[in-house]
């Protein structure tokens, strides 16, 4: 009786134990937001950016598959921190039909701005079904940057004294970095955007040394403690999360998502991230 009793108990505690972990992957953690703070060292950086905030947000994920009054409620959050910049690195929408241009149009209203400038990059998502729509890239674009985000494509854009690289996504029709790494200039102070993190492997570089800025893999969404994230959208699984110092003067910086595809979180919090500007 003493054993029937153990295994009877063992069995409901191991269906509770994974009711209220999947509650929580469910219900806490997608919506528990976490402000990361970094240092960002920047050769030839001015003297009047030292100490400036620039704030990263990447794939909000606007559309149907989760509330999206919790990206809202992160935004008012994030205004808190009074950034100098802001960058935003990819993948505003799950894109099902046009119900997402009024979605986001909603979400924009709340959008955190730079005090000093506000740049942004599109992601594969961005690009519709199959990341094959040019019109809805083109629909998302306007309406970012009638919000009050400059949208760079294969371009870069000086604000005072911080150059910014943005590159169009790498699985879009319009990936063409060497439009804008031919004119890569070491003297400026550097960063650049790339919402997916496998382009730090192609050979488009130019000698490019700095930061990279990235999105796209939501740090997997869901991790085992102590090992790999078992899917990641990306070739390099290296690229996961946080920084990596790819050992040739850049500095990769993924970004776990603010948004998520699917309603489902576990160790892997979504992350707004913080960068203090600083003198290499």
């Amino acid at each position: 009786m003493k054993r029937r009793k153990f295994l009877k108990q063992t069995f409901w505690g191991t269906v509770g134990i994974g009711f209220l972990t999947g509650l929580y992957t469910w219900q806490i953690e997608p919506f528990w937001l976490e402000f990361v703070k970094r240092k960002m060292p920047i050769a030839n950086l001015p003297d009047n950016l030292i100490g400036k905030r620039l704030m990263q947000i990447s794939d909000i994920h606007i559309g149907n598959r989760f509330d999206y009054s919790y990206i809202i409620d992160s935004f008012k959050k994030a205004q808190k921190f009074n950034p100098d910049f802001v960058v935003y690195t990819g993948d505003y929408v799950n894109y099902e039909n046009e119900k997402q241009f009024e979605q986001l149009d909603e979400v924009l209203k709340h959008i955190v701005k730079g005090k000093i400038g506000t740049v942004g990059v599109l992601g594969n998502h961005d690009y519709g079904e199959n990341w094959a729509e040019q019109n809805v890239a083109d629909k998302i674009s306007e309406q970012l940057t009638n919000a009050g985000i400059e949208i760079l494509k294969n371009d870069q854009l000086n604000i005072s004294g911080l150059n910014i690289i943005g590159l169009d996504d790498y699985w879009s029709l319009n990936f063409a970095p060497e439009k804008v790494m031919k004119n890569y200039d070491q003297n400026k102070a550097n960063i650049l955007l790339c919402h997916n993190p496998d382009v730090c492997d192609l050979d488009v570089w130019n000698g490019y040394k700095g930061w990279i800025l990235s999105g796209h893999t939501h740090g997997g969404q869901c991790k085992p403690p102590f090992l790999n994230a078992p899917m990641l959208p990306v070739k390099n699984k290296r690229y996961s999360q946080g920084e990596i110092d790819l050992k040739d003067g850049r500095t990769l910086y993924i970004n776990r998502a603010i948004g998520h595809l699917w309603q489902v979180r576990f160790n892997v919090r979504p992350e707004i991230t913080i960068f203090e500007l600083e003198k290499a």
